[in-house]
């Protein structure tokens, strides 16, 4: 079996999709035809998740770097916290957070804490936004 033809030609019986569809059986489908239809028990596995969220996550952060180049060197969980909320609400979301931002180019990661808790972030998730924020103001 000649496994690159193979993927080859499912990809393109199957066609791509990048966000769920229902295919001809009505399922629920995403990507190449992966089914992901719980009426049927099927989703992702464990890996698959943890594939999907690093490649995500990998492209948020380049996104982030450039628009804002040098925050992975800030100190203590900062660039931590910074990913986490790029990943929730996207790095053009997070970049918008210009008062946050004044505040860590100023070194003030108490005000900066203050202003990311100070958004529709918090409140729409203010468990976490309360530890991300933590995990900023403890530098």
């Amino acid at each position: 079996m000649d496994l690159e033809r193979v993927l080859e030609d499912l990809k393109s019986d199957e066609g791509f999709k990048s966000s769920a569809y229902l295919d001809s059986e009505g399922l629920l489908t995403i990507g190449y035809g992966t089914l992901i239809d719980e009426k049927r028990g099927a989703g992702i596995t464990r890996p698959e998740g943890e594939m999907l969220l690093r490649n995500r996550l990998a492209t948020i952060l380049a996104r982030l770097d450039y628009l804002r180049p040098g925050w992975r060197t800030m100190g203590g969980r900062v660039p931590d916290a910074l990913a986490n909320m790029a990943y929730q609400i996207g790095a053009d979301g997070l970049h918008g957070f210009r008062k946050m931002w004044d505040a860590l180019a100023a070194g003030d990661f108490k005000t900066a804490a203050a202003e990311a808790l100070n958004s529709k972030w918090a409140m729409q998730t203010p468990n976490r936004a309360a530890r991300v924020a933590a995990m900023m103001e403890n530098v």
